[in-house]
């Protein structure tokens, strides 16, 4: 879809355009056969359908067998419309999410499986349609399962008109081929990696790539003996212009992705989709799920020269000194690699003192939702608990030392399911016991594994504060169907609990901006740190709120926000799925649409009976009266008896 008709200039008073895209999700290959002589011949690794991914063979998931999968760029105001036919031979259904998009009026598009629709089921398709009305950079991914850890995610880029766009000024050239996405990769399939996780041992081999693409297996040319890899990304500037670069951070553990090229200054004017102040820095850090836009000025020499874009992953990243590199490729510079070494350790002293949160601040004014009184406070602690958490062993049948215990995921002592069915179109399928939250638990969740579909109820306008308290890992919290402001960000004493984070607050002893709060809708507190979210609870529907680590919120670390009541839902699209459990209770009767085997042997013979006597009424009776009663109840009874079988 690079040439796609929606991939255009964004410009005033032109038609809105319908954006069409098929999506084909199915099982693929790491160097698969499209490859050729991948890495030998560099060239064999840009052939389409060829999959690079670092040279590690290994099983993964690709949206039209590209990695990453095809990039949206459209303008504001058209409308997306994409078919996603599961292709899946090992059976899993999937969904795809679109990141950061409010979905207002379109939640059943929102792709969260089992909360919004039911999973797309393979062999069969399922076809999105909203509205782009949300400006910036998102993305879109899979959110069944551990589908996105294995590739299936993409840029999703809504541009507007120059004179709407508040920093236009700021740049020359914001350019499709200027979106970069950045991920850890781990190297196997990533099923098999949680499993292990969750029932061994905590095993993070990984890489990181840039594009899909990076260098991490060797390879040895036989020929000539050489070490060879398969290639990096490449984004090309000309000297002497100002670039807008879109950066998107699809990560899945706790990685978080330090960025930063050499010689030249980054400015930050975006995240997360909002419009921030300009703010100039060497290097920042992204977490999984976040965006950010930054301006890069390229030097304007009559020797130009290529350069090292280098990434390198924090927190567990760092223990085996992960990173990736690609270039930025100065026109005229030729293929040259730029000379600086390439370690781990080089890009440390780049490392800025605040984090990149810290420094953001609003284009919008501070509005009510930063300074009115909120209509409910909701603590959350997000922290990870040794418990003895029974779908990660049976402690009927053995027992393990506190120290072997899995680390559950949890918000607030609860480990969260899905529902069986999706509330926001069956929520009267669903018994109501299965919903819980920390007022309505009725077990105690520090000595016991609490475990339910973990909801919080809000009325149609409420505004809400989240104090969200972090334990020592870094966590990515995401809200769907609404974007919040960060008024409240800080370090605490290491082993604060929740009852001493209420205490300090009550004393007024958190940090709160009143002023130009950032606009995100991913954020991560530091680490023993705590953070303050708002946002109005002005779209009704059902929304995941969960860490965008896939392994925490595959195994529990999520929660639903219920906006509105069942009245206030918006209307549900026509013959839209359904789906659930199901309990054998018998066979419907022969005037249902499925008529029973034993019904309609019944219906055989009492027809056959009727028949019989219509036959002998006939032979006798002269005037016929009766003989025409019969008939017809003969035939209204072999017409019951056709429509069982239709």
């Amino acid at each position: 879809y690079r040439d796609h008709v929606c991939a255009r200039p964004c410009e005033n008073y032109t038609t809105a355009r319908l954006c069409h895209y098929d999506f084909l999700l199915e099982n693929y290959y790491v160097l698969s056969k499209a490859c050729y002589n991948c890495p030998y011949n560099q060239s064999d690794c840009l052939r389409p359908q060829c999959v690079s991914a670092g040279g590690l063979a290994r099983i993964i998931k690709t949206v039209n067998r590209i990695l990453p999968g095809p990039a949206i760029q459209v303008c504001e105001g058209d409308t997306i419309e994409v078919k996603v036919t599961n292709m899946l031979e090992s059976g899993e259904g999937t969904s795809v999410h679109w990141h950061g998009f409010l979905q207002h009026n379109t939640a059943h598009m929102d792709g969260t499986p089992m909360v919004t629709q039911c999973p797309i089921l393979m062999g069969s398709h399922f076809t999105y349609r909203f509205q782009a009305v949300d400006v910036g950079t998102y993305f879109w991914h899979s959110h069944a399962g551990t589908q996105r850890a294995d590739g299936v995610f993409g840029a999703l880029i809504v541009r507007q008109a120059a004179d709407r766009e508040p920093h236009r000024h700021l740049y020359d050239y914001d350019l499709p081929e200027h979106v970069m996405i950045v991920n850890d990769w781990v190297t196997v399939d990533t099923a098999d990696r949680l499993a292990e996780l969750v029932h061994i041992r905590e095993n993070l081999n990984e890489t990181i790539l840039i594009n899909g693409m990076g260098q991490f297996q060797q390879f040895v040319n036989n020929e000539t003996n050489a070490t060879v890899f398969t290639p990096r990304a490449n984004f090309t500037v000309t000297p002497g212009f100002r670039y807008r670069f879109r950066v998107i951070n699809s990560g899945v553990l706790n990685c978080p992705l330090e960025l930063q090229i050499d010689n030249h200054t980054l400015m930050v004017i975006a995240s997360d989709g909002s419009p921030v102040e300009p703010v100039s820095r060497q290097s920042f850090t992204i977490h999984a799920g976040e965006r950010y836009d930054f301006v890069l000025a390229t030097q304007n020499s009559s020797a130009p020269r290529n350069y090292w874009i280098r990434v390198r992953g924090l927190k567990n990243c760092a223990l085996s000194n992960v990173s990736q590199t690609a270039i930025l490729r100065y026109q005229g510079a030729g293929d040259q690699l730029p000379p600086e070494t390439l370690t781990w350790n080089s890009l440390a002293s780049y490392t800025e003192t605040e984090t990149i949160v810290e420094q953001l601040v609003s284009l919008s004014a501070a509005d009510d939702i930063v300074l009115a009184k909120p209509d409910k406070k909701i603590f959350l602690q997000v922290d990870m608990v040794k418990i003895d958490n029974h779908r990660a062993y049976s402690p009927p049948l053995y027992t393990l030392a506190s120290s072997a215990l899995f680390e559950s995921p949890q918000i607030n002592g609860i480990t969260s399911l899905l529902p069986p069915a999706p509330p926001l179109t069956q929520l009267d399928d669903l018994p109501q016991d299965i919903f819980c939250n920390k007022e309505t638990v009725q077990q105690d969740c520090k000595q016991d594994w609490c475990v339910c579909v973990h909801r919080h109820q809000l009325a149609l306008g409420d505004l809400v504060e989240l104090v969200i308290l972090d334990d020592e890992a870094y966590h990515p919290m995401h809200l769907h169907g609404h974007k919040y402001r960060l008024v409240g960000y800080g370090q605490l004493e290491e082993g604060t609990d929740l009852d001493e984070l209420q205490r300090l607050d009550s004393q007024g002893q958190l940090n709160r901006s009143t002023a130009r709060a950032p606009i995100k809708d991913t954020v991560a507190a530091p680490v023993s740190g705590y953070t303050i979210l708002r946002f109005r609870a002005d779209n009704p529907g059902f929304w995941l709120f969960h860490c965008h680590l896939e392994f925490h919120v595959e195994t529990g670390m999520m929660m639903i926000f219920q906006v509105g009541n069942s009245t206030q839902l918006p209307r549900r699209p026509k013959n839209f799925p359904k789906c659930g459990s199901w309990d054998f209770q018998g066979y419907e009767d022969a005037t249902s649409s499925g008529a029973a085997v034993d019904n309609t042997c019944k219906c055989n013979v009492t027809c056959n009976l009727i028949s019989g006597m219509a036959r002998s009424i006939a032979s006798r009776d002269t005037c016929g009266l009766k003989t025409v009663l019969v008939l017809a109840f003969t035939l209204a009874c072999q017409l019951t008896l056709w429509s069982g079988y239709w």
